[in-house]
């Protein structure tokens, strides 16, 4: 592990905080946080129990090693995951083992080792409890039951920096409950915490399922999410939501999730990562306030929870993976701020209202992301902000839309009234160039990956009847590829790309097809792994 961004017991220079913590203890908390005084009762109760022989038990399923920590009633009080035991980690117990801590792990641009401070992360970003992810906090841990690859005496006590989890009781998990009793609160809530970090694993068995006693409760349950180690990748990877196809996820969301999605501050939540998390890498943040702006924008506008997700996961067909309408977006944004370095502002201001072609945003009137919360789009409203002045949104600017496509390119034809609205051919223009970029980049071959829209729609068709349920990592899918890096962007650059990014949302938006035109989503072919650890 980098020590330079590790915890505090693995900083080399760290002599006061280990002079000052309680040596005594078998179990630490890492870290001063307020955040983190729920969990305090719990350490002690544990430790108690430690010290009274109530020894932990190691679990039996995932990938990786994890142990049930006890309380002196022998009852299970929390789950611990050790850094260095998780798949592919040098001392996995369940023959994972092969790559060194801070190589790629099962997801490319989530690092063995770095799973445990995710699950941390997850925790602080719930915030009031929303989603109901329970208490979870960074430990070092010694005892002697942990595992050691290196042929060391097991009988040594051994101290190891690990995720420490509160155990929630539970009934079963969803794969083992009809999805229809539900409450539709619950899944919004896990949707919307999912959406915000990518979580790239929610699959049925993160998702625990408590039935709820009491008079008028007959039947009624309760979910809460766990296991949260593959969100905040360093890239954009494909994510993998369990819900996007349950009924619940189709339904509006309320009053009170919308307030809640709005009051959501992505440059706040990344600044309280950095306090509380100081190994974050700053990649993963990026990821945290790009996926959190699409929320609030899409919310705003609004797209359901199942909209939002399927605009943010993958199609594929066979072996090959093609971008995910929100990846598009993103890879837009970028391209347009890579055309930027080729030009000065200068040129830029001036040939902003002149272009035909390709709409250049002024960069001098870059969004400032230091400010207050981003506020959601208004689907009702008939403006919309672009730069440094409001113009009328699409609706009223269109008269009509025609995409036609041939054989060699697309050709599309945008009708506006430039009569009556100056600013119309910007925005016509925008919104060619949109398109044409979306079509290019769907021909173009990413290294080693093509996904051209035709030949993948083919074999979509041939694959109706396939399911695409949870697949195992045993079964050695595709590694999933990356197709647009926000951790190359310059400090500079990354603000530029987020306005350009905003800008881009509302014609994407408005040019989705409506639900009915796409077919049942149950059809829609997506990629997923099934890990539990």
């Amino acid at each position: 592990m980098h020590r330079s961004s590790s915890t505090p017991c693995l900083l080399p220079r760290a002599k006061d905080h280990l002079q000052q913590s309680d040596k005594s203890s078998p179990v630490e908390i890492l870290g001063f946080s307020d955040h983190f005084a729920v969990v305090k009762p719990l350490v002690r109760e544990i430790t108690k129990a430690m010290r009274n022989g109530v020894d932990p038990t190691p679990t039996h399923g995932g990938l990786g090693g994890a142990y049930y920590f006890k309380n002196c009633q022998y009852e299970n009080m929390a789950i611990v995951k050790p850094t260095d035991e998780e798949p592919y980690a040098p001392n996995n117990p369940k023959g994972f083992v092969g790559k060194a801590l801070g190589q790629p792990g099962l997801k490319r641009s989530v690092r063995v080792g770095e799973t445990g401070f995710r699950e941390v992360a997850a925790y602080l970003l719930d915030r009031d409890h929303f989603a109901n992810v329970p208490p979870t906090v960074l430990v070092k841990v010694t005892h002697s039951i942990f595992n050691i690859n290196d042929g060391m005496n097991q009988e040594k006590q051994v101290s190891k920096i690990a995720s420490l989890q509160k155990y929630i009781p539970h009934d079963f998990d969803a794969s083992d409950h009809g999805t229809s009793s539900f409450p539709v609160a619950a899944v919004h809530r896990i949707g919307i915490l999912d959406v915000r970090i990518l979580n790239t694993d929610r699959h049925a068995g993160n998702l625990l399922v408590r039935k709820l006693d009491g008079i008028g409760r007959f039947g009624q349950v309760d979910l809460v999410p766990i296991d949260h180690g593959l969100c905040l990748p360093e890239d954009l990877e494909n994510p993998y939501f369990e819900w996007i196809n349950w009924p619940q996820a189709s339904l509006p969301f309320s009053d009170d999730e919308l307030e809640y999605i709005n009051s959501l501050d992505p440059c706040r939540d990344a600044d309280m990562l950095r306090r509380e998390l100081p190994m974050i890498r700053e990649a993963c943040l990026r990821i945290l306030v790009v996926c959190t702006i699409f929320l609030k924008q899409a919310a705003g506008f609004g797209l359901c929870l199942g909209e939002i997700g399927e605009m943010m996961s993958r199609e594929f067909c066979g072996p090959e993976e093609e971008p995910s309408e929100f990846e598009l977006i993103c890879m837009e944004a970028r391209s347009r701020v890579e055309e930027s370095r080729s030009s000065s502002p200068s040129s830029d201001v001036k040939n902003a209202g002149d272009s035909n072609e390709d709409f250049q945003f002024d960069i001098d009137c870059e969004a400032k992301l230091d400010g207050p919360p981003l506020k959601m789009l208004d689907k009702d409203s008939r403006t919309v902000s672009f730069g440094c002045r409001n113009v009328r949104n699409l609706l009223s600017k269109l008269e009509e839309s025609l995409e036609e496509g041939e054989e060699d390119g697309l050709t599309t034809t945008v009708v506006v009234d430039i009569n009556t609205d100056p600013d119309a051919g910007e925005i016509a223009a925008m919104t060619t160039t949109l398109a044409k970029r979306s079509m290019l980049l769907k021909n173009m071959s990413l290294g080693e990956k093509s996904w051209r829209r035709e030949i993948a729609m083919e074999k979509l068709g041939c694959m109706a009847g396939v399911s695409s349920g949870n697949r195992s990592v045993n079964e050695q899918l595709p590694s999933s590829c990356s197709f647009v890096k926000l951790s190359e962007l310059s400090e500079g650059e990354w603000t530029q790309f987020l306005d350009i990014f905003q800008k881009l949302l509302y014609p994407a938006f408005e040019n989705r097809e409506p639900a009915g035109k796409q077919g049942p989503r149950n059809h829609r072919q997506r990629l997923g792994t099934s890990c539990q650890f």
